[in-house]
């Protein structure tokens, strides 16, 4: 079972970028946390901050002014999986391994000596328990998403962050992924962001924040 204590946080958070004479105000002074256990959506409009924000708290990119705050973690870059798992937009599966190798090796990375049986568990939770021995370029995008996800939650992270995690699936197998988010992996303590505009994302989240112009907005 997931446990851990503290919020992942930004705190007050900055990030300009050049393009070419202009100065572009990613984000203007965002703040926003995520408990252990809830499912957070964020939204925004394309241009909104969103993956910028993302990047921050993962550390990916760092923050001009303010902070982020990753629990057992000195700083977001040094993260291992298990404490914040992450389903990127373009989702990275290694075209050589099967569908269960590539969710086997972010175990294996995190400490698991036998990682094979979580690997198939968690394919199984997102219905693709048939395809395990499938290779990436076998299958549909909508069954890499969720491969993806698969792999992120192989390791029941105390966080988990995702850009668009349901944005190659219909409605009904996005209601089954948050879902199973929400009975098996918040349930037992994860807490889970999620970048989309996905309307079953957000009637699934304990909490919404919506972002505009690089600032948090109410309503």
């Amino acid at each position: 079972m997931t446990t851990t204590t503290g919020t992942l946080s930004a705190t007050d958070v900055h990030k300009s970028y050049r393009r070419g004479r202009e100065q572009v105000h990613a984000l203007r002074g965002v703040s926003v946390e995520v408990r252990p256990g809830e499912v957070v959506a964020l939204l925004g409009r394309s241009g909104s901050g969103k993956t910028t924000l993302l990047n921050c708290l993962l550390g990916w990119e760092q923050p001009d002014a303010g902070s982020v705050h990753v629990p057992g973690a000195a700083r977001p870059d040094a993260a291992g999986w298990a404490t914040v798992a992450v389903v990127p937009q373009r989702f990275g599966l290694l075209d050589e391994l099967t569908l269960a190798d590539n969710v086997a090796m972010a175990a294996r990375l995190a400490g698991a000596a036998e990682p094979g049986p979580a690997a198939l568990a968690a394919l199984a939770a997102l219905r693709l328990e048939h395809l395990a021995g499938r290779m990436p370029d076998e299958v549909s995008l909508g069954e890499q998403q969720r491969t993806a996800i698969a792999r992120a939650l192989v390791v029941r992270p105390a966080f988990l962050i995702a850009d668009e995690p349901t944005g190659r699936l219909d409605e009904e197998l996005s209601t089954h992924v948050l879902t199973t988010l929400r009975e098996v992996y918040a349930a037992a303590g994860t807490g889970v962001l999620l970048a989309s505009h996905d309307p079953v994302v957000v009637a699934n989240a304990d909490r919404v924040v919506r972002l505009s112009d690089g600032q948090v907005i109410e309503g």
